[in-house]
C-alpha cells in the first residue's frame, strides 16, 4: 500500500505554526506592549540576528511565505522603533524573499514570467508608495494600529485557507 503524501498536508503544522506567531505580533501591536529598554551587548545583538535570521529564512523558504511579521515583531521586541523596525524589515524580505525565489527556480518551480513580472511591478510601486507615506505621514503609533490589523488578518487567512 504506497500511499502520496500531499505537500500542502505535510506544510499545514508549519503554516499553523507561522499563523500563531503571526497572531501573537499582532496582538503584541495592538495592545499597546512596549518593550522595557532593551540593552543588549554589539555581540548579543548579532547572535540575536544570526540566530533568529536563520530561522526565520528557514520557515520562509519552507513554506514559501515572507517573514517580514516575524523580523518587525523581532525588531520591534528588541528596542526599534515601528519605523524603523518596519524598514528594517523591508530590506530583510527583500533578501529572504529573493533567496526563496531563486532556490525554488533552481530545484523545481515553472513560474509564469508574466505574472512574475507584473507582481514585481506592483509590489515595486505599492513599496515605494507605502514607504513615503510613513515615512512622512504615519507616526508609530498608527503604524503599530496598522501592522496589528493587517497581521491579525494574515493570521487568520492563513489558519482558514491553509489549515482547516
Amino acid at each position: 500500500m504506497n500511499q502520496k503524501i500531499s505537500p500542502l498536508t505535510t506544510t499545514k503544522p508549519v503554516i499553523f505554526i507561522f499563523a500563531i506567531f503571526t497572531a501573537i505580533a499582532a496582538v503584541l501591536m495592538l495592545s499597546g506592549w512596549k518593550p522595557k529598554g532593551v540593552s543588549l551587548s554589539s555581540g548579543k545583538k548579532i547572535m540575536l540576528s544570526v540566530v533568529a535570521g536563520s530561522i526565520l529564512g528557514f520557515f520562509a523558504g519552507l513554506i514559501g511565505r515572507g517573514g517580514g511579521s516575524f523580523v518587525v515583531s523581532l525588531l520591534y521586541i528588541a528596542g526599534l522603533e515601528p519605523k524603523l523596525a518596519a524598514a528594517t524589515s523591508a530590506m530583510v524580505v527583500t533578501f529572504s524573499g529573493s533567496s526563496s525565489f531563486i532556490s525554488h527556480i533552481a530545484t523545481a518551480a515553472r513560474p509564469d514570467w508574466v505574472i512574475w513580472a507584473s507582481c514585481v511591478i506592483a509590489v515595486f510601486l505599492g513599496s515605494q508608495t507605502g514607504s513615503r507615506l510613513m515615512a512622512k505621514r504615519l507616526k508609530s503609533k498608527s503604524i503599530k494600529l496598522i501592522f496589528g490589523i493587517v497581521l491579525l488578518g494574515v493570521a487568520i487567512l492563513l489558519i482558514i485557507k491553509d489549515v482547516l
